[in-house]
């Protein structure tokens, strides 16, 4: 018996199922970070497989492709319904790094970058702030766990390779990109708001008194009324996560029928 015949049973429903489970440690949230070792991913992923098997198995019996190449195919399209989970949990949390370099613009942080240690690429000062928040919230309420049951659902939406996309997935993905820089947009408008009726009443002190000057005045005030705003935003900002982490398990939902 050679290695491709062993393929064709059990071995092959476990090898296909830890792809599909290796997809998530890609983009998503918290399980993708860069800063969790490659091992304890791989680890993580292989154990996800072990729980998960006994369950996919009992649904019915998977057949490997009869060659090497359609195997190969196969494996690529388990790991993009892995990925896929992913990117939607993933897509409110581009959201937040966009709110937040938006605010960095307005208040006056703009050249101000932080390594982030979660994807390995310089943020936003503020952005880095809400996006640390977002991770506690999101493992404080359990959303990691939304993912893993999205990843148990995907095996009853989705079987093993039966992956069939239609052309609403395109159209899909391009709605949660769009919804990125929508809910960006609801995050910052606070402060946006604010530092635009603060320069509308700078633009008024200027033309009353034009020996002011209003460049060594602006820049201390929208550091003084940026950060004001943000504090109080801040009840209210974790409340809006709540309410997107509820959405998250009803997108993933939305997106493995697009594959089906």
């Amino acid at each position: 018996m050679d290695f491709f015949t062993l393929l064709q049973g059990h071995v092959a429903v476990f090898l296909l199922l830890m792809t599909r489970a290796s997809g998530i440690f890609i983009i998503s949230p918290f399980f993708g970070s860069m800063n969790i070792p490659i091992y304890f991913r791989a680890g993580l992923a292989f154990a996800f497989s072990v729980v998960l098997f006994p369950v996919v198995d009992a649904m019915g019996a998977v057949e490997a492709p009869p060659t090497v190449l359609m195997y190969a195919v196969s494996v690529l399209s388990e790991l993009f319904v892995g990925w896929l989970i992913g990117f939607v949990a993933y897509i409110s949390f581009s959201a937040i790094n966009m709110a937040g370099k938006i605010m960095d613009m307005q208040v006056g942080f703009a050249i101000v970058n932080v390594m982030d240690p979660t994807s390995g690429q310089q943020v936003p000062l503020i952005g880095s702030f809400l996006y640390n928040l977002a991770v506690i919230v999101f493992l404080v309420t359990n959303g990691h766990h939304m993912i893993i049951a999205g990843l148990a659902e995907s095996f009853r939406l989705v079987p093993l390779m039966g992956m069939s996309p239609g052309l609403s997935l395109p159209i899909l993905i391009t709605n949660f990109t769009t919804g990125i820089f929508l809910t960006g947009m609801k995050i910052a408008m606070p402060v946006t708001f604010a530092i635009l009726l603060t320069n509308i009443g700078l633009g008024i002190l200027a033309r009353t008194m034009p020996q002011l000057n209003i460049f060594v005045v602006g820049i201390p005030l929208h550091l003084i009324i940026g950060m004001s705003v943000l504090s109080m935003l801040m009840p209210f900002y974790v409340l809006f996560l709540d309410v997107v982490f509820n959405e998250l398990y009803g997108n993933i939902s939305v997106a493995l029928q697009a594959l089906q």
